[in-house]
């Protein structure tokens, strides 16, 4: 516990205004001369850059966000309020019996009871939810691999229930699995070595880690992982959402703070508020922003009694899953640095998906991993398995093994994830004896580069950083959310739509996810199809549509890659 504290609890300074300008300064600077360069090309669209100046990037840095045309955003309100008008006549219906009434609610007797439905809190989920509600849950019969097979089903009560045909579409290119490396398949090295493991060890151990389900299989991973990130330790846990949920109360408690952006994930959320700490929030990926709430709470420390903070807790993403926007890390870490806080990164999204190695944002920016404090991340993506991580320094780890909820009370790993776990990132650095690991890396990373290019020529408006797999595509108004998944399908495409309460409301969104495993000829029928569905649906927003270039600067890269 105490080498715990000598390592998370930092000595509260109050700095000088000439060391905290110092930072501010640099950062300014190279922000102002790249977008005073950019901003001719881009007009009205809201673009934030970065690059090498002022030494916190290696590498070119851009990011856009161009923004909602006034009349769309219009129109989006006025679409929201019709829903709205025409939803509370359909609520009248239902009270005087006249239209059938689907939702939960009490018994009869049960009237004079607290409510155990709030039926405000419901009216989204049954007035508008409901009618697009076949765009979710779709159940899938194969591998989500680049292709996938779909049941089909329908409603005859306007989605409120499902019935399935019989019939199976076959052959969906799979746009929405966060299958960035490809390794969720049921073929090749990964599926064999599993498939082994299973018939030696079983597929669940009925008990934690601490009693008796630590595997020699779970070690050697726990190694492999704290080797693959360049740390000094790592722990793994059965479920990602719970690696956050339940790690985070157990890093930070009363008298702390948690800084946390306000676009992170709802586990983060979670683990935030279960802390008992303070959290305040900073805007997204704004260092200005965050930078103001550090000096904040150094000057003035906790609230009435203005004592130092215990501990100061950054806690950021990778890659931020709904926006496909890159945590703006080198300039985090200067910050952190500058005011002794400590950080929490979560690379959900980002590990295997970024980097020239594969692992992660800190290895996409050329950063010293010992400058994140805590280091978070799953393996339902990249890897193709289930779980998650926490690595770091070794007096970290020990402390969680001790005090984690998920450490202490979770089941044990399944051993056939474990070992889709241990051959898949032994794959990504090379160990396998093969270049199939960093194969898919190049591929993903090229997929990515070719279909961001390839959906702004045609007009439409994408959020995100240009090396982000996560692609963010604006759709804008309710009607158009249910109406662009059913016509992609009808193409053999399967989407991720978006909209309210995931996205702001006017902010609704197709989200696609490229893989490694994508052929040029799966993403140049999915971009037909994007084409053509997005001018049926009138959904080419976009003020600037970049010219299509003659030059395919990647046709010469395109492979399949054998699994």
């Amino acid at each position: 516990m105490d080498a715990l504290l000598v390592q998370l609890m930092p000595q509260q300074v109050i700095l000088s205004n000439n060391c905290t300008n110092n930072i501010q300064t640099r950062i300014h600077k190279h922000r102002s001369q790249t977008e005073a360069l950019l901003r001719p090309f881009h007009g009205a669209s809201s673009v934030v850059t970065s690059s090498n100046h002022g030494g916190f990037y290696n590498r070119p840095f851009l990011e856009s966000y161009e923004e909602t045309p006034m009349l769309v955003a219009v129109l989006t309100y006025m679409g929201y309020g019709v829903l709205t008008v025409f939803g509370y006549l359909r609520d009248f219906l239902r009270h005087w019996k006249i239209e059938k009434c689907h939702i939960a609610r009490e018994r009869e007797e049960q009237k004079d009871f607290v409510p155990l439905y709030q039926d405000f809190e419901n009216f989204y989920t049954r007035n508008l939810y409901m009618r697009i509600r076949d765009n979710w849950n779709r159940p899938i019969c194969s591998v989500p691999g680049a292709k996938m097979d779909l049941m089909e089903r329908v409603s005859h009560d306007y989605n409120w229930t499902f019935e399935h045909t019989g019939r199976v579409v076959k052959d969906v290119i799979n746009l929405g699995s966060y299958n960035y490396l490809g390794f969720a398949e049921n073929t090749g090295v990964c599926a064999d070595a599993a498939a082994e493991v299973a018939m030696t060890y079983g597929v669940g151990l009925a008990s934690t880690r601490q009693e008796i389900g630590n595997l020699d299989k779970h070690e050697e991973m726990e190694k492999l992982v704290a080797e693959f990130l360049g740390v000094e330790s790592a722990m793994v846990f059965g479920m990602g959402f719970a690696t956050n949920s339940m790690n985070i109360p157990a890093l930070s408690g009363k008298g702390c703070l948690i800084l946390s952006d306000e676009l992170n994930h709802a586990s983060l959320v979670l683990g935030a508020r279960l802390s008992c700490s303070t959290v305040r929030v900073f805007k997204h990926n704004n260092m200005q922003s965050l930078e103001k709430l550090l000096r904040e709470a150094i000057v003035h420390g906790q609230p009435r009694t203005h004592r130092p903070w215990k501990k100061i807790l950054i806690v950021v993403e990778g890659i931020y899953s709904m926006e496909g926007s890159i945590v703006r890390l080198p300039e985090i870490v200067a910050l952190k640095k500058r005011y002794r806080a400590y950080l929490y990164l979560d690379e959900a999204h980002s590990i295997g998906a970024l980097g020239r190695r594969g692992r992660g944002v800190v290895d996409y920016f050329g950063l010293d991993p010992g400058d994140v404090d805590v280091l978070m991340g799953t393996f339902t993506k990249s890897f193709g398995a289930a779980g998650g991580y926490i690595a770091g320094r070794k007096e970290l780890i020990d402390f969680l093994r001790s005090n984690s909820h998920s450490a202490v009370y979770a089941t044990s790993m399944s051993p056939p994830v474990v070992e889709q776990i241990i051959t898949s990132m032994k794959c990504i650095m090379g160990e396998d004896g093969t270049t199939i690991g960093s194969d898919r890396v190049r591929q993903l990373e090229e997929n990515t580069v070719y279909f961001r290019k390839k959906l702004r020529e045609m007009g439409f408006i994408i959020y995100g950083n240009n090396d982000s797999p996560v692609v963010p595509m604006m759709l804008y108004m309710p009607a158009k959310i249910g109406a662009f998944g059913r016509e992609m399908l009808k193409r053999n495409i399967g989407v991720v739509v978006v909209g309210f309460p995931a996205t702001p409301i006017i902010e609704s969104r197709a989200r696609f996810c490229i893989s490694a495993a994508h052929s040029k000829d799966m993403l140049d029928r999915a971009l037909s199809a994007i084409g053509e569905v997005g001018d049926l649906l009138q959904l080419k927003y976009s003020r600037h549509r970049q010219p299509a270039s003659s030059a395919r600067p990647f046709d010469h890269l395109y492979e399949d890659i054998d699994g």
